[in-house]
């Protein structure tokens, strides 16, 4: 069991210094470390509730076909859910998808991240962007019904 991150109750502060997180991906047996990725560059952390449903999955398609051709600077992006590894590849594969998705079954890393609905057990509909510094950069909590919009994250991302 991974070691808990201290939850807070609103989404996490622009500016502020991005919990450093270990999940499993998709991927049998590999794992993705977010200050691993941030040597790259940006990363935006594409929160969503859960896989196999409608808005869900035009967000991740959206990243997958979308956001590598407009994003600059070696900037990445990578899906968290609370999905487990193997729904989450069967999803992915279903619908193509070649980012990578996290699997955040123990909710440490939507709640260190003021994106937990406690409600429901899942991760609120939300978008981070911590810069290759480390620190938080963008925030957007979204009602579950509303997608993000790619132009927003390219923009925050300029």
């Amino acid at each position: 069991m991974p070691t808990p991150l201290p939850p807070r109750d609103t989404i996490i502060p622009v500016g502020t210094i991005a919990p450093d997180f270990e999940l499993p991906t998709q991927h049998r047996g590999q794992n993705w470390k977010l200050s691993d990725a941030l040597k790259k560059g940006d990363v935006v952390l594409s929160f969503f509730p859960l896989a196999f449903t409608g808005v869900c999955g035009t967000e991740m398609e959206c990243i997958s076909k979308e956001f590598a051709k407009h994003a600059k600077n070696n900037a990445q992006a990578v899906g968290i859910s609370g999905d487990n590894p193997p729904s989450l590849n069967a999803w992915a594969t279903q619908l193509g998808l070649t980012q990578t998705l996290l699997s955040d079954t123990h909710r440490n890393v939507c709640k260190a991240y003021g994106l937990y609905w406690p409600d429901l057990n899942i991760a609120w509909r939300g978008t981070v962007i911590v810069g290759a510094d480390g620190k938080v950069k963008w925030t957007q909590r979204r009602e579950i019904p509303n997608a993000f919009s790619l132009n927003e994250v390219l923009d925050a991302l300029s």
